[in-house]
């Protein structure tokens, strides 16, 4: 066999290896693409839990400048408070409810319904995600999970809605909605922070939340860190074994075209 025709082998072979290897890095970027919530913790019923909202960019050609998460009304939360995010603006809805809560000796006719963040400065470029911090509470203790759907608005005013909901043994939507899984109540207050007693006065009970808050945001901070970490070593390695196997079947060819001549 001349030099030619093994150079022409080789070549084949690379780029078969090329394109498994493209094909594996597209996947692994799908897979990962969708807007979630992951709580930092536990999301116990009944309790209180910190959150993230992840949302990532899509687009090769465009930024994400709008974020807008809704909560449902039939499972309402009292508490919903973001936690400051450089270079974003965040703005919380309220709505009535058809039927008041009764929350630490407290009536409440409203809840909240939506938070939105808006571009102020910055913005969620191609291949970049950022995630939005949410303190929750007080969790519902008659659901097992809470839907929030969410509504991506990029600057070229594309608009990609995370609203569709997960049919039980059916194959997930194109665009799902962020589900927030619940776990069972502990003994400890239903798993969540230590409610404030019905006689305290409303800014003692504010100031507890707040305290809390940031102890929650300051863990988040640091488990969002490792695993995010975790996540790019095992990608990186993946990479790299799929690189290795490449070069290994190309040196094969070559080593069995050369026994050959």
């Amino acid at each position: 066999m001349t030099v030619s025709r093994l150079t022409s082998s080789a070549s084949r072979v690379a780029l078969a290896g090329g394109i498994a290897l493209s094909s594996v890095v597209l996947l692994s970027g799908t897979a990962f693409a969708h807007v979630s919530v992951q709580p930092q913790g536990e999301a116990a019923k009944g309790g209180y839990a910190t959150v993230n909202i992840k949302v990532p960019n899509e687009r090769d050609n465009a930024s994400t400048v709008k974020v807008e998460v809704n909560f449902p009304l039939d499972h309402p939360l009292a508490s919903v408070m973001p936690q400051p995010v450089p270079g974003w603006k965040a703005e919380v809805t309220k709505s009535k409810l058809s039927k008041p809560l009764e929350l630490h000796g407290r009536t409440i006719n409203e809840a909240v319904s939506k938070v939105t963040w808006t571009a102020d400065g910055s913005k969620i470029g191609p291949g970049q995600f950022q995630q939005f911090p949410l303190s929750l509470g007080q969790l519902p203790e008659d659901a097992d999970q809470l839907v929030l759907k969410a509504i991506q608005t990029y600057d070229n005013k594309e608009v990609v809605r995370w609203i569709e909901e997960q049919k039980e043994g059916a194959e997930e939507p194109q665009n799902p909605a962020p589900v927030l899984k619940l776990s069972a109540a502990s003994a400890d207050h239903h798993g969540g922070a230590a409610a404030p007693s019905a006689s305290a006065a409303p800014s003692a009970s504010a100031s507890a939340d707040e305290k809390a808050g940031h102890e929650d945001e300051t863990a988040s901070h640091k488990e969002t860190a490792a695993a995010d970490s975790s996540d790019t070593t095992a990608r990186i390695l993946g990479v790299l074994g799929i690189l290795i196997g490449v070069a290994g079947v190309a040196f094969g060819v070559l080593a069995g075209r050369r026994r050959s001549l």
